[in-house]
């Protein structure tokens, strides 16, 4: 499972390949010196385990810990949970229909997924005793000894999974469902997205690669052709996620909040509403904490600005003035302090903004996730495009302002030498290919260092790890009471243990920032929509492999969208259209080559570039967006079309009638006639009740259809007559009224 031979490796006795019915693992930490409270605290846990109906297991684990198995106890308890839940989303207009009330007719019109169950099972563990869960949360303070809960990955279906990937270039739907039965909606809109992303970039790819050869850098007719894209993109993307939370049968899903363990309530009131009990945090109190991103956000630029505008300053002079010795060795300085500074600086603001979202204090999962990635947007932000800023907007529409900066490197570089001659150095002049350099590393370099990073290195680590343990144990087996038929599998338990938590916002946020680069910046450098296309072809197989080999299988949670992220796409693509104004106007150079100096830069005709981009760009977004929403998306057909046959079904039990069939309408028995003997009988019934009210005798003038049709006619019959009769006479009178 952990390493690419067991994945593709054929075994036929099947003992790995199963998971004996284990739905999750519990990892429980006993410490020697705290064995007495760890042990009162293992008792608890497995006694809260099975008061919510879940069975357990448990067996030895590494360094000091216990491995606690978990299944859900009865298939019949399974299916209360699915119904229960599948009535909760009807509720919350997440299905257009209820679920049948027979509840085996209901799980074999819809059968339970692999993701289904887990969800379920650890929404049984984790969830609140409101909710019917045993409110087990790892690192909690009744849990401390817990380190974590995750499922087991299905080794069976990872092996045909990354295989079947191999060898196909193109997903199709079916690939899709298969990742959201096994894996959840979140993790399928991820992949979803990014098979989207991928096909749309054959425009971009085809149109650099077209500029890149006619028109070279800064062109505004690539420029226009990658507003209009993103445009396009950006609007189908919105579509197409609406399309599959229909189909995935999560529209709305969202609606349905989880209550946040760490959320930290200040009283209990009454809703207005539904009178049911709330728990109420203050939400002046959580917007003064809100504020504290103002000073947060003027830190990163501060440390992050800082930090890119001191390493490229370095870079420039090191490479564009200084001419001394060792300079093929100077040249890494600035990459090295890049490398060690950006880490360091990234990694601390993290956990600042983690910090600054957990005394936000957020009620809800979502809510707290939402907050945290925009947060962690905001430092990918800066990270990522500062420097390709300052090279587009500073370093070559501005050049000559960096020689004050370039003196003083060429001041520190002579008394570090402590040398009497002057260093030698060059004039320094302005390199308009000094982006294309950072382009070409974004898009090519780091895409490499990326999957390294990803795949590569926690496989080689792992497998480090294992042979320093075996050395460690002088190749004795640690777990020598193991029963054999349970010994394979108990090892891969034990290595799945020391995996990495997948977390799907950090292939978002990869993504997303590269969409960044697309959108901002390739109108610097047009064969960046290419390399970054040929890139996703192995960033979505990279990505099924690092969830196969080098993380935890995930919780299967789901979505009806990609969350924050949208919002993010659409801040990109805007931001975009000036972005790529700007660096037309400022970095194509005026014809004198006065490149580098403000000589050719006029403020108004900057202004009006990107007056006139962002316009282009939101008379496009409207077009778009008006031509799509006269088309009825497939998602939004089916999702109509299924409430019209549940309102139909309704109506079907409910007045026991189609709706396509005709109300009955009232008539005289078959066998009874208006007969004058009856009229007689129904006067003489009158006289004995007393007189009729004016209502009883109006309804009494005909007797049922038969009746009224016979009458009627006769109506009609009488207004022709006399309509007839009308016009003889007034062609009698004329002859007279002429002879007069």
């Amino acid at each position: 499972m952990t390493s690419l031979r067991g994945l593709y490796g054929k075994r036929d006795d099947g003992a790995v390949e199963s998971n004996y019915g284990v739905d999750f693992v519990l990892l429980y930490k006993v410490p020697s010196k705290e064995r007495d409270e760890a042990e009162a605290g293992f008792t608890q846990l497995v006694k809260a385990l099975t008061g919510v109906g879940l069975a357990t297991e448990v067996r030895h684990g590494d360094n000091h810990s216990l491995l606690i198995f978990v299944k859900i106890a009865s298939t019949d308890l399974l299916a209360q949970q699915v119904y229960r839940a599948r009535l909760q989303d009807w509720l919350h207009g997440v299905r257009t229909s209820s679920p049948d009330k027979d509840i085996k007719q209901s799980l074999d019109n819809e059968p339970i997924t692999e993701a289904e169950r887990l969800r379920l099972v650890y929404l049984m563990i984790t969830g609140s005793a409101d909710e019917g869960g045993a409110g087990i949360v790892p690192g909690a303070d009744k849990w401390k000894y817990l380190d974590s809960v995750f499922p087991l990955h299905n080794h069976a279906f990872n092996k045909a999974w990354i295989q079947k990937w191999s060898k196909k270039y193109i997903l199709d739907q079916d690939d899709l469902d298969e990742i959201r039965n096994k894996f959840g909606e979140s993790v399928a809109f991820y992949f979803a997205f990014v098979q989207a992303y991928f096909k749309f970039q054959v425009f971009p790819s085809a149109a650099g690669f077209a500029a890149w050869m006619l028109l070279g850098q800064f062109s505004v007719t690539y420029a226009l052709a990658s507003c209009l894209w993103s445009v396009v993109f950006f609007e189908y993307w919105r579509q197409r996620e609406v399309d599959l939370a229909v189909q995935w049968g999560t529209r709305g899903v969202s609606s349905i909040q989880h209550q946040r363990p760490e959320f930290k309530w200040e009283f209990e009131a009454e809703d207005a509403v539904t009178g049911e009990p709330v728990k109420v945090y203050s939400p002046y109190k959580r917007a003064q904490t809100q504020l504290l991103q103002i000073p947060f956000a003027l830190a990163c630029i501060a440390v992050l600005g800082s930090l890119v505008a001191t390493c490229n300053s370095l870079e420039i002079f090191i490479n564009e003035v200084y001419n001394g010795p060792f300079k093929q060795y100077f040249g890494f300085l600035p990459t090295i302090l890049l490398v060690i500074g950006t880490p360091t600086c990234s990694a601390v603001l993290m956990k600042a903004a983690q910090s600054l979202t957990d005394l936000e204090n957020y009620e809800t999962v979502d809510a707290h996730q939402a907050a945290l990635i925009q947060k962690q947007f905001v430092l990918n932000f800066m990270t990522s495009y500062m420097p390709l800023l300052f090279t587009a907007f500073v370093y070559i529409p501005f050049g000559n302002t960096l020689v004050p900066l370039l003196e003083f490197w060429h001041q520190t570089a002579q008394t570090i030498t402590m040398s009497e001659k002057p260093l030698p150095t060059r004039e320094f002049t302005v390199n308009p290919a000094r982006i294309s350099s950072q382009m070409f590393y974004f898009t090519v370099t780091a895409q490499i260092v990326n999957f390294a990073t990803e795949v590569v290195v926690p496989y080689v680590k792992r497998k480090v790890m294992t042979k320093a343990k075996e050395f460690t144990t002088n190749g004795k087996e640690q777990h020598a009471q193991d029963h054999p038929e349970e010994k394979d599998f108990l090892q891969r338990v034990r290595e799945e243990c020391e995996l990495e938590t997948y977390d799907v916002s950090g292939d978002y946020r990869e993504m997303v920032m590269q969409y960044g680069y697309l959108s901002l910046f390739s109108v610097a450098w047009p064969l960046a929509g290419l390399c970054f296309w040929i890139n996703n072809w192995f960033e979505l197989r990279s990505d099924a492999v690092k969830i196969a080999i080098s993380s935890r299988r995930p919780i299967p949670w789901r979505e009806d969208s990609i969350g924050p992220w949208l919002t993010a796409l659409g801040f990109l693509s805007w931001l975009g259209s000036i972005t790529s104004a700007a660096i037309v106007y400022l970095c194509t150079g005026s014809g004198d080559g006065a490149r580098g100096t403000t000589s050719h830069i006029a403020a108004w005709g900057l202004l009006l570039s990107i007056f006139l981009s962002e316009n282009f760009y939101i008379a496009i977004q409207m077009g778009v967006r008006y031509v799509m929403g006269k088309v009825e998306s497939p998602g939004l057909q089916r999702e109509r079309r299924e409430r019209y046959m549940t309102k139909k079904q309704m109506l079907e039990e409910n007045i026991g009638q189609s709706m396509e069939k005709k109300a009955a309408v009232p008539s005289a028995p078959k066998n009874e006639a208006i007969t004058r003997e009856a009229l007689e009988e129904e006067a003489r019934q009158g006289s004995l009740r007393g007189h009729d009210s004016a209502e009883e005798m109006f309804w009494q003038r005909q007797r049922g259809e038969k009746d009224t049709v016979q009458v009627g006619r006769y109506m009609i019959q009488e207004q022709i007559d006399a309509a007839t009769k009308n016009s003889s006479k007034a062609a009698q009178a004329m002859p007279s009224q002429k002879a007069s």
